[in-house]
């Protein structure tokens, strides 16, 4: 199992030049948990998501990391805590799916330093774990959606983070790749105690998927708390503008959206 890690955002402001797209945001990352966030396009999730994983300073408050303000500590160190999956990544060009899972060593290795036998297990237990160790040899060009997804995710696993951020991991993927994908981080979370937070546009995904839900709107955290006591007519209206009916999903017994749309709606 991973050890516990806090990671918690204190009154953060987050900007883009003049334009501010998160404020006074407070948030405390569940540790051992799958959080979700979601809102509507433009609301600040993946602004948020780049924040925590280092790659955005807060013009105000801060990112704290195990009681340290993250931008205070060093990318290396951060690293080896903390891995980021970003929305669609590019792979360089022919590269091989080892080659590629290869580079979530890069924060535990010394300039010119050999691997040593631990890195090289690292990355074939992040071969099993994604199902992929019979892909190693292939070009990272030759896989399909689902697989190339994989590969990106067990490059993260390699880095041996003990949290997992990742930027809408199920975008373009057909929805059989997305299940596979999100079936996966929840194996993670079982078999290692990996803290996972994802930014997802699916809310019914979402809610099955996680154990919190973080829902933002204009660029503020409106809501945080188990899908079953956060997911609700009101909330799907107050957070997307859209009105729906909350139903039990008779697959998992969460929360499941159904939305009211101006035509095809049963009187």
């Amino acid at each position: 199992m991973t050890a516990q890690h806090t990671l918690v955002a204190e009154n953060v402001r987050l900007s883009y030049g003049d334009r501010t797209i998160v404020d006074g945001l407070d948030l405390h990352v569940p540790a051992g948990q799958i959080t979700s966030i979601v809102g509507a396009n433009g609301c600040g999730k993946s602004t948020l998501l780049r924040a925590l994983a280092r790659l955005l300073a807060p013009v105000s408050g801060q990112v704290v990391l195990d009681g340290r303000d993250i931008s205070s500590r060093k990318s290396r160190e951060v690293a080896r805590v903390l891995g980021l999956l970003p929305q669609s990544p590019v792979a360089p060009e022919g590269i091989t799916v080892a080659d590629l899972v290869g580079r979530g060593r890069h924060p535990h290795q010394r300039p010119f330093a050999r691997w040593g036998a631990h890195d090289y297990a690292a990355v074939a237990d992040a071969l099993d774990a994604t199902g992929i160790a019979d892909l190693a040899d292939r070009s990272v060009d030759e896989l399909s959606g689902g697989q190339r997804q994989r590969a990106w995710i067990a490059m993260a696993l390699a880095q041996e983070t003990d949290v997992l951020l990742l930027d809408e991991p199920t975008t373009f993927l057909d929805v059989a790749h997305q299940v596979e994908v999100l079936d996966l981080l929840t194996d993670l979370r079982a078999a290692r105690g990996t803290t996972i937070v994802m930014v997802l546009h699916d809310l019914n995904l979402a809610a099955r998927y996680s154990d919190q839900l973080i829902a933002m709107r204009q660029g503020r955290l409106h809501a945080q708390g188990a899908p079953a006591d956060v997911v609700s007519s009101e909330l799907v209206h107050e957070v997307f503008g859209l009105h729906s009916r909350i139903l039990q999903d008779p697959v998992s017994g969460k929360p499941a959206v159904m939305p009211i749309g101006r035509h095809h709606v049963h009187h």
